[in-house]
Formats: structure tokens, C-alpha cells, sequence
């Protein structure tokens, strides 16, 4: 599966899917390794990892109310920082549960964590910062994009 359905999945799939608030910012998808995910040694791709934690984070995104926040703004998600510690490898065709959750934020940053699970190992995890830009202008602090969405939310 490209990349573009999976992310049509995501969409469709938020659709469905319970709202999030402020308090509850989580996302879980279930994805498979499919072979346009993989290296040379034939398991999943380092580099795939991180953009399936663009998926969570669009999830999240869409039930929040903060997609919708950002396009009425002209706002952009910018990831200034991601690590990830790679436990286990995740093969050819093998089912894996991805979450996401934001643990806190500051004045300028979302602090998340994220966990690749298969059955009942982790494969790997990891923690990014992010932030919501506005061009020409700067960072937005969370507190500021919350107020945002919960304003659009009364329109």
C-alpha cells in the first residue's frame, strides 16, 4: 500500500473515530508492513517509522478539530525533533499497532511519545516536539492553538 492510502485510510478512518479534547490527546492506528516499506534486509525501513508517526500525528490532528484550525489560519505542523530506539524488526506482511500519545507542552512546544507494538512487544518508541507555525509571524503556542480550535468549534 503506497503512502497516499494510507493516508486516505487515516482520513476516512477519523471520520469514524471518537473526537479528541485537550485533556486526551491519543492516537492508535493498526497498520501492516507492506513491501514498499522495506529495506534492503527486508524488514521495515527506519525511515518509515517516523512517517507513520506522521499518520498518528494527523490522526490526531483531524479529531482534535486542530486540522481543521490550521488550514482556516494558514498554520503549519512542524516536527523540530524525533528520536527512535528500534527493538525488534518488523517483517514483510506483519501486523503492527502504532500509538501516539502528547504528553505535555509549553509555551512553544507539543511533547510526544511515541510506541510500535506487535502482539505484545514493543519494536520500538520514541519521543518527538513539535509546534504549530504560523508563516511570517512564528510559533503558536499551544495554548493559543487550543483557544483556536475551541473558538472554530463554537462557529
Amino acid at each position: 500500500m503506497n503512502l497516499i492510502f494510507r493516508m486516505v485510510y487515516v482520513f476516512i478512518l477519523s471520520l469514524f473515530r471518537e473526537r479528541l479534547s485537550a485533556d486526551k490527546l491519543v492516537s492508535q492506528l493498526s497498520l501492516r508492513v507492506m513491501p514498499n516499506d522495506l529495506d534492503i534486509n527486508f524488514h521495515m525501513n527506519n525511515g518509515r517509522y517516523l512517517t507513520i508517526c506522521d499518520l498518528n500525528r494527523v490522526d490526531l490532528f483531524l479529531r482534535s478539530g486542530l486540522m481543521k484550525t490550521m488550514f482556516k489560519r494558514g498554520w503549519i505542523p512542524l516536527i523540530a525533533e524525533h528520536t527512535m530506539t528500534y527493538k525488534k524488526p518488523l517483517n514483510m506482511f506483519e501486523h503492527f499497532d502504532v500509538s501516539l500519545k502528547v504528553t505535555n507542552w509549553d509555551e512553544k512546544y507539543f511533547y510526544m511519545t511515541h510506541s510500535f507494538r506487535n502482539a505484545d512487544r514493543i519494536v520500538a518508541e520514541g519521543t518527538s516536539k513539535g509546534c504549530v507555525y504560523e508563516r511570517g509571524v512564528g510559533v503558536v503556542s499551544p495554548a493559543d492553538a487550543f483557544a483556536a480550535v475551541a473558538e472554530d468549534k463554537l462557529k
